[in-house]
C-alpha cells in the first residue's frame, strides 16, 4: 500500500477548491470590460425611473393607460417584470454564464486549472459562485434604487414592502436558474453565447404566446407564474 501523501499535496476539499477559484473569478469578474456593460445594464431601469419622476414633477403624476391611473407601484411591477426578469436578468446571465467555462477554453487557460489538484466540479462551482454574487450585488442595489425613485417609501412603505421582498427573491431566483442553464450550455456546446440567444430572445418569446405545453420548457414562464402583480399591473 503506498504512503499517504502529505498533508501539503493532498487535494483540497470540493468546497475549499471552489471557494478557492471563486476568490480569484470573482475579482476578474469584476474588473473585468464586462463590468461597464453590467453596469449600463443595470442603469437602464434607474434612468426610466428618473425620467418619470421628472414626468410627474411636471405635472403628470395622474398618468392613464385605457382610463386607469398609472400609479408608482403599477409602473414599478411592470418595471421589475419587463426590464428585470425579461431582459437584464438573462442577458447578464447568459453574458457570464455561458462564459463561465466557454471562455477558459477558448483562451487555453483551462489546462492550467486542471493541472492543480482540484476536481473538476470545484471549477465551474467556484466560477458559478462568482458569477452569482457578482450579478446579485449589481442588481439588486439597482432594484432598489428604482423602488425608492418611484417613491414607494414612506406612507406606501406597509404596502408595497412585501412585493419588494418578493421581487427581491425572484430576481434572485432568476439569476440562480437562468445562470445555472447558460452555464451548463457554455459547458456542453460550442458556440453557447449563439444558442442563449436564440434561447431567450426566440424561443422563450415564441413559447410563451404559444398555446400549449411548450411554454413549459422555458424559465420565464415559471418565473412569470410567481409575479402576477407584476404582469397585471396590481
Amino acid at each position: 500500500m503506498p504512503p499517504a501523501l502529505p498533508v501539503s499535496r493532498r487535494a483540497p476539499s470540493l468546497w475549499r477548491a471552489a471557494v478557492l477559484i471563486f476568490d480569484l473569478s470573482l475579482a476578474r469578474m469584476l474588473w473585468s470590460r464586462g463590468t461597464i456593460f453590467m453596469a449600463l445594464l443595470v442603469g437602464l431601469p434607474v434612468v426610466l425611473a428618473v425620467l418619470v419622476r421628472g414626468l410627474q414633477a411636471l405635472g403628470l403624476s395622474n398618468m392613464r393607460i385605457e382610463g386607469q391611473v398609472v400609479s408608482g407601484p403599477t409602473i414599478f411591477g411592470f418595471m421589475v417584470w419587463w426590464l428585470y426578469l425579461r431582459f437584464i436578468v438573462p442577458v447578464l446571465a447568459l453574458y457570464y454564464g455561458t462564459a463561465l467555462v466557454a471562455d477558459e477554453v477558448e483562451d487555453k487557460t483551462i489546462t492550467y486549472l486542471f493541472t492543480r489538484p482540484i476536481r473538476r466540479g470545484a471549477v465551474l462551482l467556484g466560477k458559478f459562485l462568482a458569477y452569482f454574487v457578482c450579478t446579485v450585488m449589481v442588481v439588486l442595489p439597482s432594484l432598489m434604487i428604482v423602488y425608492f425613485l418611484m417613491g414607494l417609501s414612506g406612507a406606501t412603505l406597509a404596502g408595497t414592502f412585501p412585493s419588494l421582498l418578493k421581487d427581491l427573491g425572484l430576481i434572485v431566483l432568476g439569476l440562480l436558474a437562468y445562470g445555472g442553464l447558460f452555464a451548463w450550455v457554455g459547458a456542453r456546446f460550442k458556440r453557447p453565447l449563439v444558442i442563449g440567444l436564440v434561447f431567450v430572445f426566440g424561443f422563450e418569446q415564441m413559447a410563451l404566446i404559444i398555446p400549449g405545453y411548450i411554454r413549459y420548457a422555458t424559465v420565464s414562464f415559471y418565473l412569470q407564474s410567481l409575479v402576477p402583480h407584476a404582469v397585471m399591473g396590481e
